[in-house]
């Protein structure tokens, strides 16, 4: 396989989503359990969009911790990077969902947090070869609530800076995941000077600068080189170079909206990698790359689970030729 141009560091688990809609955590009656994790999510959908990419993360010595590497090597993302703890688990979330089929996190079981192996991802195990060869690393920002895996957070940006990869960062914020909110916003902006794409909800920006404007936080951070805003049903909004704009989303029957963002990022970097990322300063491109993000994030929605459900270059050029945004 060739080396990983891309590489995504982060958690990977089991979303098991409630089988019922509607329902409160403790009326659920049945879950099914679906691979997925943020990270993981964007890795799977750029090798199936045609990208090479490598997974960084941690997983437990058990059996869904075999099942989601099996998963990663049959989709085909790089594993080097996987590291196995001997004896925390690997992490399972609960997630029910409205009538519409939109989620909310309700919990992880018997279990802390804090207990899960992804918490423990070790800065002295990341292979430094990865980075030697890649062009991107994407990560989120739940690595930074555990000491450890803040740490090998760190240790990646270090190594992303020595092999000059361009940073990718979507702040996925899960209260659920941290103690306090006021140390997840401090850690996440003390690290906003070392990325060069940002991907934030419409929600997560105003949290985080008061404004969902792309060009605002563009303006206000000065060294990134992009901001993307998304909105869900609403569509989403980008500021790339010099070029600004808003896309409506597509229309189409959402049956789970788990992993779309995820894969609309996905669609962003690959994209990237294809034109490179000077070709964001023609505003026609710039348009272009977010309106095949979209697609690629729209697809996602009409099927359940978020890795299952990811589309093929040629679905996505299907679906562009037949919808407008």
């Amino acid at each position: 396989m060739s080396n990983p141009r891309v590489l995504c560091l982060g958690e990977i688990l089991f979303d098991c989503l409630a089988d019922q809609l509607g329902l409160k955590l403790e009326e659920v009656k049945s879950w099914t359990p679906y691979p997925g994790g943020a990270p993981a999510n964007v890795a799977c959908g750029l090798v199936k969009l045609g990208t090479p990419t490598g997974f960084i993360g941690a997983v437990g010595e058990d059996e869904p911790g075999n099942a989601l590497i099996k998963l990663l090597q049959e989709v085909g993302v790089d594993t080097t990077g996987v590291q196995r703890h001997p004896t925390a688990p690997t992490r399972q979330v609960y997630v029910v969902r409205d009538l519409a089929g939109d989620r909310t996190f309700a919990g992880f079981g018997q279990y802390d947090t804090a207990e899960f192996a992804d918490t423990h991802l070790q800065a002295k195990q990341m292979p430094d070869s990865l980075f030697q060869e890649a062009d991107f690393l994407v990560l989120g920002t739940l690595e930074l609530a555990y000491p450890d895996s803040e740490q090998a957070t760190h240790r990646a940006l270090e190594l992303a800076g020595k092999y000059d990869l361009k940073i990718v960062l979507d702040v996925n914020w899960r209260p659920v995941f941290w103690q306090d909110a006021n140390i997840a916003r401090q850690k996440i902006q003390e690290i906003f000077k070392q990325v060069d794409f940002l991907k934030l909800s419409k929600e997560e920006a105003e949290w985080l600068f008061d404004t969902a404007d792309p060009g605002a936080i563009t303006y206000r951070l000065s060294s990134v080189e992009g901001v993307l805003i998304t909105d869900g049903e609403n569509g989403c909004g980008y500021c790339l170079g010099e070029n600004e704009g808003t896309l409506p989303s597509f229309s189409i029957p959402v049956v789970d909206t788990t992993g779309a963002g995820d894969s609309f990022l996905a669609g962003f970097i690959h994209q990237l990698g294809q034109h490179g990322i000077n070709k964001l300063k023609d505003a026609e491109t710039a348009k272009r790359i977010v309106t095949y993000a979209s697609a690629v994030g729209a697809l996602t929605t009409i099927k359940p689970g978020a890795i299952a459900s990811q589309p093929t270059p040629a679905e996505v050029e299907t679906f562009l030729a037949s919808h407008q945004p």
